[in-house]
């Protein structure tokens, strides 16, 4: 049985390939044959799987190069190149400020995991604020830039903490009512 090799890769933007067999020689009572006539080969670019299909007719031959073809049944198996999507995860910065009146935003996303490809990656809207006392999650959208593919990526989306904390300072307000003046003309005044 003749056995196309396989391979594993992640995607990279770059064409990854596979080509030839396990192996091509066997031994056989002792003896060493050798089969000849045979390709397969597998390449792609895009995350997936990909068929390294054995073509040929195979011939067998001894150590002496004589054909002993008619001796053997070459049985084939197929190989593959698998390109694997490449592991992406966007988190949202968490931040915290004491309580000023003001909105609490923070616009940037860090990128870990496998990271994207070269000249690949995403523009991101990062839409979280918090002003008052407490938590919300830092909310953002992403979108791919041109010539990055969805489905070479398996990205994950965390969204980070916003929080503002009490300032500890008590605040005095005073309301005063307004007042004003008239001179009595027999109507009703009001203020």
């Amino acid at each position: 049985t003749v056995q196309a090799k396989s391979d594993t890769a992640t995607y990279d933007g770059n064409e990854h390939s596979v080509s030839g067999f396990e192996t091509l020689e066997f031994t056989v009572g002792g003896n060493l044959y050798k089969v000849e006539g045979l390709s397969a080969s597998a390449s792609g670019t895009d995350a997936g799987e990909y068929a390294s299909i054995v073509t040929g007719t195979a011939v067998v031959k001894d150590a002496q190069g004589d054909d002993v073809t008619g001796k053997f049944t070459v049985m084939t198996e197929d190989g593959k190149l698998v390109i694997g999507k490449r592991a992406v995860t966007l988190t949202s910065a968490d931040d915290s400020k004491e309580y000023d009146g003001t909105p609490l935003t923070n616009d940037e996303v860090t990128v870990s995991g496998d990271g994207w490809a070269d000249g690949e990656g995403a523009a991101y809207d990062v839409t979280g604020s918090q002003t008052a006392v407490g938590s919300s999650k830092n909310a953002f959208t992403y979108e791919l830039n041109a010539g990055t593919k969805a489905e070479n990526y398996s990205i994950t989306k965390t969204e980070g903490t916003l929080t503002v904390t009490d300032d500890e300072v008590d605040y005095t307000v005073t309301v005063q009512a307004k007042s004003d003046t008239a001179t009595y003309d027999g109507n009703e005044h009001s203020v």
